[in-house]
């Protein structure tokens, strides 16, 4: 394994060490000490290689991730894994508002709780929450999968598109066109995989669903002002 010390190296320097490494790289296990809460650790990785940060981080980890698995032993601040395209990003602890953002695919994990707008926007990423999410998650979420453990805030799922939402908790308030909708065999299915894969486990049978009622796909003269 590898180790680089943020203490002894900037964080340019070791951003630069991961992001170099080439898809047939022998050097595949990484750990980064020392974090102390620095922003943008382990970004643009395009690589599969296992990085372990051990402690907490700030603004952007594992952001713009491809390949790559990110594990981190603490919690997150806003923005992990935003813009991710492939590969597991995994929080031990927290994470701040807005995680996943933009994701387009890859799967983010957190296994504690996670602030406001999780999954704001998402494009095909799949989240795992085995706590609570805050209000606006899944903001304009276009396809993909949130799956929450615990419970959500208000307006989820506010202008939602085609993404899935499952909720085993209670959900304080949603948000416009998103609606319940029924849990058919597919998606039972479909929600024992990512609950496996996030290392749930709860039974896919205990979540409710939530999607669009597509009502503002198109121009209605009722909603103009």
């Amino acid at each position: 394994m590898q180790t680089i010390d943020l203490e002894a190296t900037g964080l340019r320097e070791m951003n630069s060490a991961l992001q170099a490494q080439a898809k047939d790289t022998n050097q595949t296990a990484w750990e980064v000490v020392n974090p102390r809460g620095a922003h943008a650790i382990a970004v643009g990785l395009d690589a599969p290689i296992d990085v372990s940060v051990r402690g907490s981080t700030g603004y952007y980890c594992a952001g713009m991730n491809k390949q790559a698995t990110v594990r981190v032993d603490g919690s997150a601040g806003p923005g992990v894994a935003e813009n991710m395209m492939s590969g597991t990003v995994v929080i031990e602890g927290d994470a701040s508002q807005y995680a996943g953002a933009t994701g387009h695919g890859g799967t983010l994990v957190i296994k504690g709780n996670a602030s406001s707008r999780c999954g704001i926007s998402m494009k095909g990423i799949d989240i795992v929450v085995h706590g609570n999410v805050g209000h606006m998650s899944a903001f304009m979420a276009q396809s993909g999968n949130l799956v929450v453990c615990g419970d959500a805030g208000e307006a989820l799922g506010n202008s939602i598109y085609e993404a899935r939402l499952f909720v085993r908790g209670s959900v304080k308030s949603l948000g416009a066109d998103c609606i319940e909708k029924e849990m058919r065999p597919e998606h039972l299915e479909l929600l024992a995989e990512l609950l496996e894969r996030g290392g749930c486990d709860a039974k896919p049978e205990e979540f409710k669903r939530y999607g669009s009622a597509r009502q503002l796909y198109n121009f209605n003269i009722d909603n103009a002002y």
